[in-house]
């Protein structure tokens, strides 16, 4: 049997303490270059973070980054945004991802756990259009305030297909 590593062990204990105290909330988890990710239900996410920061063994007291990914073939999963908490205590990461539909994008705000979280949910709103409810101020950050659509949505072509001017050889094509 292979030894784990502070890592892996850290990894397996915030595992059992997340399973044992939110036993139907945990959809899936998984360790993807050794980050323990979980999946949990959107309306969830709030009360999951929550906990991560209050809870006096594992102490998650960072917030690193909110992210959102638009899948747009995932039927009623069109949306993923993604959580990257840390403890600086334990060195413990953990990814916490919710996933909300095109028809409602929408999730609770965490500026109430931690106000670091006001510029990034207006960061993914700004890219994406997935509203985080009762954020004090959800308006576009770096785009134009009177934009109509979220760039990021991959409903968007990359490139204009009329441009003659580039050469697809310098792009990695051909």
């Amino acid at each position: 049997m292979k030894a784990m590593n502070n890592n892996e062990i850290n990894n397996v204990f915030a595992l059992e303490r997340l399973k044992a105290e939110f036993t139907d909330k945990i959809l899936t988890s998984d360790e993807p270059f050794g980050l323990l990710t979980i999946e949990v239900p959107a309306a969830a996410a709030h009360e999951i973070v929550q906990w991560l920061k209050e809870d006096q063994v594992l102490r998650v007291d960072f917030l690193t980054n909110i992210a959102g990914v638009h899948y747009p073939t995932a039927e009623n999963r069109e949306f993923a945004v993604v959580y990257q908490l840390h403890s600086l205590v334990h060195n413990l990461r953990i990814r916490v991802k919710a996933f909300v539909p095109l028809s409602n994008p929408s999730i609770l705000s965490l500026t109430d756990i931690y106000s670091g979280a006001n510029w990034m949910e207006r960061e993914t709103f700004d890219f994406y259009g997935i509203q985080f409810i009762n954020h004090p101020n959800l308006m576009r950050i770096l785009n134009e305030e009177d934009m109509d659509y979220h760039p990021m949505r991959k409903e968007y072509q990359l490139e204009d297909a009329t441009r003659m001017d580039k050469d697809n050889r310098f792009f990695g094509r051909e």
